[in-house]
């Protein structure tokens, strides 16, 4: 075999191992995104969404990412090899030439791919910006069900102030109907995730920010605090279970007959510092089996009473809770209520 045919030999292996191994790296690296999607029956990312907020924000990802590669991660894995193997040390047909001129298509093939990458994804995300806005009300034929959110130290209050009920470490909804959302802080800047239904948003003390959601099907979705704020912040953590609509309103039904009643003594100890389990074990209700905290007896006057403190700089919870009429008073509490998870499954 002559040093050419070798030669030709060797440029053939090279570029049948890169491919083979650029392959199987893409594979590798595809398989783990979807695999990170989803861990028991909880789902955890937006690879593998649970609503249409989600799944937009996978298909805009798709689209960042096919840009970089076609416009990036190609050119650099075949031009690198390329380079190395044209310029490597004793190569004859490259020479040294300094002095060069100005080359109108190789300054025109330089600068046009940082052009249209820089156009492409300004494009992607000025549309998805907008198509996206967590203020926008989702498009649905169904009464977007009201939730008000609270962030404390080092957990989340939901209030449901048209069913009267609120819970800690559960975020029920029927499934199927968007969720419009309000959220403050009783504390500090704290930010609500929920990765599966494609959503964060802030929550600042003394203001209010919008969220808009919706889980297409049961399931059960992570949610958490995605901004530091203090000792407990890893464990500000709960469970957004997506139910069908009779589940939903058998859970609520539950919460408002057997939740603990919410009282100025309840704020009080919510308005603590302390994360689930230290609430729990502060409370001295019975504690519900699957560790979270749900209420009775709210009222829709909880919510803006807890912003307008906050605004005053005061960070405390109202000092008294909002009183109800005594038709409408929820019983004390009896039995933890528990969501209806096997209408999640």
């Amino acid at each position: 075999m002559s040093f050419g045919d070798r030669k030709r030999l060797l440029k053939t292996i090279a570029a049948r191992v890169f491919s083979v191994t650029a392959t199987k790296t893409s594979l590798a690296c595809v398989a783990a995104l979807l695999l990170a999607g989803c861990s028991g029956d909880t789902h955890l990312s937006f690879l593998d969404p649970q609503g249409p907020v989600a799944s937009a924000q996978r298909w805009h990802f798709v689209e960042v990412l096919a840009v970089l590669v076609v416009f990036v991660a190609i050119p650099v894995f075949v031009i690198t090899p390329w380079f190395l193997w044209r310029y490597r040390y004793g190569a004859k047909s490259s020479l040294y030439t300094p002095n060069w001129n100005f080359y109108g298509p190789l300054e025109i093939a330089f600068w046009a791919g940082p052009v249209v990458i820089v156009l492409l994804l300004s494009i992607a995300v000025w549309r998805d910006a907008h198509a996206l806005d967590p203020y926008k009300p989702l498009a649905s034929n169904q009464p977007a069900l009201r939730v008000q959110v609270i962030g404390y130290d080092w957990k989340w209050l939901f209030i449901y102030p048209d069913l009267g009920i609120a819970s800690i470490g559960v975020f029920a909804l029927p499934a199927g109907r968007p969720v419009a959302m309000q959220l403050t802080s009783a504390t500090v800047m704290q930010s609500l995730h929920i990765p599966a239904l494609g959503s964060q948003i802030y929550a600042m003390g003394g203001m209010v920010t919008q969220l808009h959601l919706q889980a297409d099907r049961p399931g059960r979705s992570l949610g958490e605090n995605n901004m530091y704020n203090g000792n407990g912040f890893y464990q500000q953590r709960f469970t957004a279970v997506a139910m069908t609509p009779e589940g939903f309103d058998a859970w609520a039904s539950e919460v408002r007959s057997s939740g603990i009643a919410l009282n100025e003594q309840i704020l009080k100890v919510i308005s603590q510092r302390s994360t689930r389990a230290e609430l729990n074990a502060a409370l001295s209700q019975p504690r519900s089996p699957d560790g979270n905290v749900y209420f009775s007896g709210v009222t829709a006057a909880l919510f803006p009473a807890v912003v307008m403190a906050t605004m005053g700089d005061t960070m405390v919870a109202p000092a008294k809770a909002p009183q109800q009429p005594a038709d409408t008073a929820a019983p004390a509490a009896r039995k933890p209520a528990a969501p209806a998870t096997e209408n999640a499954q």
